[in-house]
């Protein structure tokens, strides 16, 4: 039988670091837990080495500095920022929903009044973000997720395009960035361009879609498509209104100068029906002392990915908990007291483990917080002496063998006990049965 290496994992500051989200040229995306409240994050890792061969410090040091500062129901937050030697790590809101575009992969497009909710979303999104100056420049699928609530969340904004961003002396963007079907025709023509107005465009093809459930301007050759997109060469399905086919024709303006703006978009008839403006309050107690210690040559805030496994039991400890191996242990009786502990033995991952004990504790109406290989399982409901809580935590006795105590911190011990002979059917999986049974 062959012998697993102990599980372990990578720890960065207060972060549990977990699967990868997404991953880029520059940078990924992972899936991250703060040990400290629990809450689920998104961590975006950037290469340190590449933003100083490129020279992009300042440059994104003053694009985080700005997003840091746009609270808004409809962008996704970026919480703090740290630093490595070798890593920039940006600290984003988690949203779990999926992307928007998944919706219309599954069930096609989108009925209009639906589609325009999303669009209203969008537009406030975007309206926010260039009034503190700050353009997406690639609004596209990816970047439009949705919380569980169905609210939907434009990621990426400010960031997307930073480390290729130029602009030159007449405050015109100049490169080419972007996916191809989204990118409006100025873009293309790589003459300089206001990035208010190319997201205009892009909000336009992404609606034409979400209606359609196609790409309005779609070619097998990258020239077929550019010759399309640069001459607004696209036709409307017969499911569209009168009042959304005269809306989108303004926002694919192939000219931007003449191209509806944002204020010209919110006083559409169309756009107007079932708008309500967002309301959410716009604080100024943003501290920006983490981007400027992410940034600077100092020493003092560095952080740093570290390995974690579980604590090491010594052949001591473990001599003195055998008698605990049996689940039976914890029905008995000891100077006329009900035992409030037990333990038991596996040959289970420690990672499997916790995820076992957290999977089997949440249907019965406990909330989990975990820190490392600790974990703590609080009741929801008020029993006779107060809320249940259980604390648990896994050793490692040897690479292939985990010893796991479950020990009442709070309520009750005989409702720890009938909560113990359901909880324990959860587990069946990962206790060891040493005669091999």
């Amino acid at each position: 039988m062959s012998v697993k290496a102990p599980s372990t994992r990578t720890r960065v500051g207060k972060y549990e670091l977990g699967r990868t989200l997404g991953e880029g040229t520059f940078a990924k995306v992972k899936f991250a837990k703060n040990v400290e409240t629990g809450e689920n994050v998104a961590i975006k890792i950037i290469d340190r080495d590449q933003i100083l061969r490129l020279k992009m410090v300042e440059q994104l040091k003053r694009e985080i500095s700005t997003m840091k500062l746009i609270k808004h129901p409809n962008v996704i937050q970026i919480y703090e920022v740290m630093a490595s030697k070798r890593k920039i790590y940006i600290v984003l809101e988690f949203v779990d929903g999926g992307e928007l575009f998944d919706k219309i992969a599954r069930n096609g497009r989108l009925k209009e009044d639906e589609a325009r909710r999303y669009f209203h979303q969008l537009i406030d999104a975007v309206d926010y973000c260039h009034s503190r100056g700050v353009s997406h420049r690639d609004l596209k699928p990816e970047n439009l997720l949705l919380d569980s609530y169905g609210t939907l969340k434009v990621s990426d904004f400010g960031l997307s395009a930073v480390l290729s961003k130029q602009v030159q002396g007449d405050g015109l963007l100049h490169t080419a960035c972007g996916t191809p079907n989204y990118v409006a025709p100025e873009v293309l023509k790589d003459k300089g361009y206001d990035g208010t107005g190319s997201d205009i465009w892009s909000c336009g093809v992404i609606l034409y879609v979400l209606m359609a459930g196609y790409l309005p301007f779609d070619e097998p050759s990258l020239m077929g498509l550019y010759k399309k997109i640069c001459s607004a060469d696209f036709t409307f399905p017969s499911c569209f209104s009168s009042g959304s086919r005269k809306l989108i024709k303004r926002i694919l303006d192939p000219n931007p100068v003449t191209r509806i703006t944002i204020p010209q978009i919110l006083e559409d008839e169309w756009f107007k029906k079932g708008y309500k403006p967002p309301q959410f309050e716009q604080g100024d107690d943003v501290n920006l002392d983490d981007v400027d210690a992410a940034f600077n040559d100092s020493k003092e805030h560095l952080v740093t990915e570290r390995k974690e496994k579980p604590v090491s039991m010594n052949a001591f400890e473990l001599i003195s908990k055998t008698q605990g191996f049996s689940l039976d242990n914890l029905f008995e009786k000891q100077a006329g007291l009900v035992k409030r502990e037990t333990r038991f033995a596996s040959r289970t991952p420690a990672n499997e483990i916790m995820s076992k004990i957290e999977d089997a504790a949440k249907p019965l109406g406990f909330n989990v917080d975990k820190r490392n290989y600790k974990m703590k399982l609080k009741g929801d409901k008020n029993g006779r002496k107060g809320q249940l809580s259980v604390a648990t935590e896994v050793f490692e006795v040897a690479p292939s063998l985990h010893i796991v105590e479950l020990r009442k911190i709070g309520g009750d011990t005989l409702e720890f006990h009938k909560f113990y002979k359901t909880f324990s059917t959860g587990l069946k999986d990962v206790v060891w049965k040493s005669d091999g049974t």
